[in-house]
């Protein structure tokens, strides 16, 4: 009777190695029951959203009306407007070109030189650069440039107080 008890505890000493084997081999190659995942421990990252370019013709016009209108930079006068300022800054002697020369239209040195010693004999400050002063004084300009906004005068109404019955 020994011997079939230890005939049996020998073919299941056997079978609890093969199936541990089994287990073992599962286990290596990702068989394994699914696990819980961890908990996270720290907070995850806010992810930005980047809104897309509006593409139609609706859409881009509602964000032009929302966009602010750009200050247009100071361009160049053109050649036509350079002649006038040469022509009126010869006729106040300041402009001397080669003589009997017509304008040439291109702000070169010579124009420059010539609006700073127009700028220094009028008082303004010699850059040699276009302003509104300049042109003013040189009559190509408007009437009110380089002035201020108006201001509004103070009434000079007597008060119901002040009045005397």
């Amino acid at each position: 009777m020994r011997a079939d008890v230890t005939s049996k505890l020998a073919i299941s000493t056997i079978a609890i190695s093969k199936i541990a084997a089994a287990v073992f081999m599962c286990a290596t190659l990702g068989f394994a029951a699914p696990q819980a995942p961890a908990p996270q421990t720290t907070k995850p990252k806010a992810t930005r959203t980047v809104a897309k370019p509006a593409t139609s013709r609706a859409a881009r016009a509602r964000l032009a009306k929302k966009r602010k209108p750009r200050q247009k930079a100071q361009t160049a006068p053109a050649p036509a407007r350079i002649s006038q300022i040469q022509s009126a800054l010869a006729a106040q002697g300041a402009y001397k070109s080669q003589p009997n020369a017509q304008p040439t239209g291109k702000w070169d040195e010579s124009t420059v030189q010539a609006m700073k010693a127009f700028q220094s004999a009028h008082g303004l400050s010699p850059t040699g650069k276009l302003d509104a002063i300049s042109l003013q004084k040189l009559g190509l300009g408007s009437e009110i440039a380089g002035r201020g906004a108006p201001v509004a005068s103070p009434q000079t109404q007597p008060s119901a107080l002040q009045q005397s019955p």
